[in-house]
């Protein structure tokens, strides 16, 4: 929470950090402010408890919210991929106003816009066919937080089909960005290879880092999604490292690998500092 919240925080006061890159970046945390909001506090609070209980409606709630935040954080990463590949396509061909012409601001909304319409249309798409569910019990999900497909296993119906269109829905928005991604960048790394100069470099530092949390992102995902049935220790292990493991990486890796974000951070607590001490 603390990493995240700085990241949006410097993005938003410091005016040498208003580029592309840094507008989804903080997109990105304001996120996974939401991820670790949606499951952890509950999480938490159950460790303290024998009996660990949630209600249906906030089991509803949690659902809906992971699968928003999952569908926005896709097209973001995705988009994230985009400018980078802009980036030292424009550079490298000695063009940098092209990559202002294209990572315009009015694209940057586009693009949040449509991860925002994505997560929400895809979230209501599936908690339409499971909110009229019959749940005759024991209503015992053995997992850290609800999700769909161990909902779909406490129904007292046939599920078979729901289950499959839940693995057809989210596996395939999951393995299409996946192979976008991936598609991103070989066309980025081909880009830096023909074109090496210093901001190419520097595309590439923050590509590997784009990588690294791309994996931690999709790696659970996929396997929950596209896996028909996990064992439970392992379900519980991914169902943990999505929840908390990808949100508390995401500002590690970007912050200690971005030498402007430490320095635009240094700057806030300065001001901050500063004010202290006038107040």
């Amino acid at each position: 929470m603390t990493g995240n919240t700085l990241i949006v925080f410097s993005v938003t006061t410091d005016p040498h950090l208003h580029s592309p890159m840094y507008f989804l970046l903080a997109s990105l945390s304001f996120i996974d402010l939401g991820a670790c909001s949606v499951t952890s506090p509950k999480m938490i609070y159950d460790l303290f408890r024998k009996r660990k209980a949630i209600s249906f409606g906030g089991c509803i709630a949690q659902i809906f919210f992971i699968h928003v935040i999952g569908g926005v954080e896709m097209v973001l990463l995705i988009a994230m991929a985009f400018d980078r590949y802009i980036w030292p396509l424009t550079v490298a061909i000695c063009k940098p106003l092209h990559y202002q012409s294209i990572m315009s601001p009015r694209m940057c909304i586009l693009f949040l816009g449509a991860a925002w319409a994505l997560g929400v249309s895809h979230s209501l798409f599936q908690l339409a066919f499971i909110v009229n569910l019959p749940f005759c019990g024991p209503n015992v999900l053995d997992s850290f937080y609800c999700d769909l497909p161990r909902l779909l296993r406490l129904a007292c119906t046939d599920t078979y089909r729901l289950q499959f269109m839940v693995t057809v829905n989210s596996g395939f928005i999951c393995v299409g960005s996946f192979f976008i991604l991936l598609i991103s960048y070989i066309f980025i790394l081909f880009t830096v290879w023909k074109h090496s100069s210093g901001g190419s470099s520097k595309a590439l530092s923050t590509l590997l880092a784009h990588i690294t949390v791309v994996t931690c992102f999709f790696g659970p995902t996929l396997f929950v999604y596209t896996w028909p049935h996990p064992s439970s220790q392992m379900d519980k292990f991914l169902a943990l490292s999505d929840a908390v493991l990808s949100p508390f990486l995401n500002p590690v890796i970007y912050t200690f690998r971005n030498k402007d974000m430490k320095a635009a951070m240094k700057r806030v607590f300065g001001s901050l500092v500063i004010l202290r001490k006038i107040s």
